[in-house]
């Protein structure tokens, strides 16, 4: 048991030191936004008007020659940004994507609260321009439906206002399923290790089972709100807080109830032990699964 439990705090460290190595930079909330409907071949360039003039590292230009922010080869660009006027007066803040090849735009360092999505198609001078949007979550995704918009550019007036319509597109479904696999993943651990540790009577198990999924399912959905609202660091602090509290919840319930459910002997020392240990496996699976898969939390 002391090599098992030396072995386990040994694991926790090597895959928690990756996570704390990174505490001082910190993930930071994005806005990720995938345009559909693109003709093949279509050439475009896609940035976010911001509501103030900076944010983060970006800013608008100054207008004061020689301040410009692109690199070799980019100003026709960069000018084609700064020359939009745009109507409810949002800045440009030098930032731009490249968006015929993935048919993505991700700003995923310091995006702007409040913001308008803006295309520029080179081949024709045209410009897109969406309404006003915000960041709804750490991860905000939306999706812009541009099969309607790309079949004759030249139709387009370049001082169109709230052309492009954004839908959030944050995806529950696969939230709901990895927040299934992962509960189960750790019940059906816990439920190994008890049957290591001697509980092996149907009662027991089910006892066992009722108790880690109550705990499971309130820790897992209360980390999913903390990620959803917060980001991965604050999910990372929280899964170590929230562990050790369920940890002392379910030792607290096996020292006073599991005797109930098992003829074997089961005092206090043991109900705990296995209560540290199965919590510690779980957490350890937990970040082991979080580097192997990483859209699993």
């Amino acid at each position: 048991m002391k090599k098992f439990l030396s072995f386990l705090f040994c694991f926790i460290a090597v895959f928690s030191f990756p996570l704390a190595a990174h505490a001082d930079i910190g993930p930071k909330p994005s806005v990720r936004i995938t345009f559909e409907g693109v003709q093949n071949g279509t050439d475009y360039y896609g940035t976010l008007l911001s509501e103030h003039k900076s944010t983060g590292p970006s800013s608008a230009w100054n207008g004061i020659a020689g301040n410009e922010s692109y690199h070799d080869g980019e100003k026709e660009i960069w000018q084609a940004f700064a020359d939009y006027a745009d109507a409810d007066g949002y800045y440009f803040l030098q930032e731009w994507w490249h968006c015929t090849e993935t048919d993505q735009l991700n700003w995923t360092y310091y995006p702007p609260s409040k913001f308008k999505i803006l295309l520029w198609f080179p081949e024709t001078d045209t410009y897109l321009v969406s309404g006003i949007y915000e960041r709804y979550a750490f991860d905000s995704y939306y999706t812009v439906d541009l099969s309607d918009l790309t079949e004759d550019l030249s139709q387009v007036k370049s001082d169109a206002d709230s052309t492009l319509v954004a839908k959030q597109s944050y995806n529950f479904t696969w939230e709901i399923i990895s927040l299934i696999a992962r509960i189960a993943a750790t019940i059906l651990l816990e439920i190994i290790l008890a049957v290591i540790f001697g509980y092996r009577e149907k009662k027991a198990i089910r006892f066992i089972a009722v108790v880690n999924i109550i705990t499971q399912v309130a820790l897992n959905v209360a980390l999913n709100i903390i990620n959803y609202n917060m980001g991965s660091m604050a999910f990372v602090f929280f899964f170590v807080l929230l562990e050790i509290a369920v940890f002392v919840l379910e030792a607290v319930v096996y020292a006073l109830l599991l005797k109930k459910f098992t003829a074997k002997t089961s005092d206090c020392f043991k109900t705990t032990a296995y209560a540290f240990v199965a919590n510690a496996a779980s957490f350890a699976a937990g970040l082991w699964l979080s580097h192997l898969i990483p859209g699993i939390f």
